[in-house]
């Protein structure tokens, strides 16, 4: 299942047309106050992988709430911004992203976590065999390509960076390079940047491939935790609180049934909805899928799993005024998997 991970510096510029845009754009595709409620999502997906709400449609988990695909995006900032803006109807990203953009006074809240990294699903940094590069202070003056600029990789990257020594000055000299996701093993082949992100199916091919190593992983750095989030407008919500439910409660009960079935049977349908949802798509990667590395039983969310991109913001300055509590950024009230319970 699609694992993007996803931007903070670019998301602050974008906020502040963000505020100006979601007030207008409430009034977009979803069920109006006192009529009945939404029933369909419109939503972004991902080339040749299956998102958690794909799967948990195909299971059968939404009950009467439909999906309606309406492109494909490469990073979450974007993904979010679309929501915001109620060009969609959910998005995810990273949850430092979404921090940054809950800041900027966008009217979002999280609802539900749907990737992450553990043993299995992480996000390394891969350099050819041949490479000088060991260590972070190795990365000075080098290029790191990652699918999108202040997200999920720059996060943990500066981090990486950050307990490895190096000074702010330093750091600045580390450049970072946007790329899509399926041409990022390429580039770092034909030695178009020093290092590659790359994480879930699309990194377990280049692996395969051979060539390549690892100088770190987040799973190494961080531990096990849930990295990204799915959000709804505020207005959506209280529109449509029914259809919230329906959604988080079928994606939760995909991450478990995924968790849950032997790889081969996940697989076989992963494969099965790329082919019946025809749209020219390459399954390669999705044969590679291990797990979703959700932390959390049914995608419910924890403070810390905010908290520390809040703490990491706001050192680097940026977050501008008092800092935002996990709590004003998310909810599991919708999560009945909250409780313990197998909804």
């Amino acid at each position: 299942m699609a694992s993007p991970r996803r931007a903070l510096p670019r998301t602050l510029a974008a906020a502040a047309a963000l505020t100006l845009l979601v007030g207008a754009a409430g009034c977009g595709g979803d069920a109006e106050a006192g009529s009945a409620q939404a029933k369909e999502l419109r939503y972004q997906g991902s080339v040749g992988q299956v998102t958690l709400p794909e799967l948990a449609a195909d299971l059968g988990y939404l009950n009467d709430v439909r999906l309606n695909w309406i492109g494909n995006v490469t990073g979450g900032p974007q993904d979010i911004q679309a929501t915001a803006t109620g060009q969609s109807d959910f998005g995810g990203a990273f949850n430092g992203a979404i921090v940054k953009l809950a800041a900027a006074n966008a009217p979002i809240t999280a609802v539900v976590s749907y990737y992450g990294s553990d043993a299995q699903t992480f996000q390394g940094w891969y350099v050819l065999d041949d490479s000088p590069v060991r260590g972070p202070r190795d990365l000075i003056g080098k290029k790191i390509g990652m699918n999108t600029l202040g997200a999920h990789a720059e996060a943990v990257t500066k981090t990486w960076l950050s307990r490895g020594g190096l000074s702010a000055e330093e750091i600045k000299q580390v450049e970072l390079v946007a790329l899509p996701p399926v041409n990022t093993e390429q580039s770092l082949r034909q030695k178009q940047i020093d290092v590659a992100v790359l994480g879930g199916v699309i990194r377990d091919k280049a692996v395969a491939n051979g060539g390549i190593r690892t100088i770190v992983t987040d799973f190494e750095l961080l531990g096990a935790f849930s990295a990204g989030a799915y959000v709804f407008r505020d207005d959506f919500i209280k529109r449509n609180p029914e259809t919230v439910k329906t959604f988080v409660t079928g994606v939760g009960k995909a991450i478990e049934w995924a968790r849950s079935q032997p790889r081969e049977t996940v697989v076989a349908r992963l494969e099965s909805i790329i082919t019946k949802r025809g749209r020219n798509e390459d399954p390669s990667l999705v044969r590679l899928w291990k797990s979703s590395g959700v932390a959390g039983r049914g995608g419910v969310i924890t403070d810390q799993e905010f908290a520390t991109w809040i703490d990491w913001l706001a050192a680097a300055g940026e977050i501008k005024g008092e800092k935002p509590k996990p709590g004003d950024v998310y909810t599991n009230r919708f999560n009945p998997f909250t409780a313990g319970g197998a909804a």
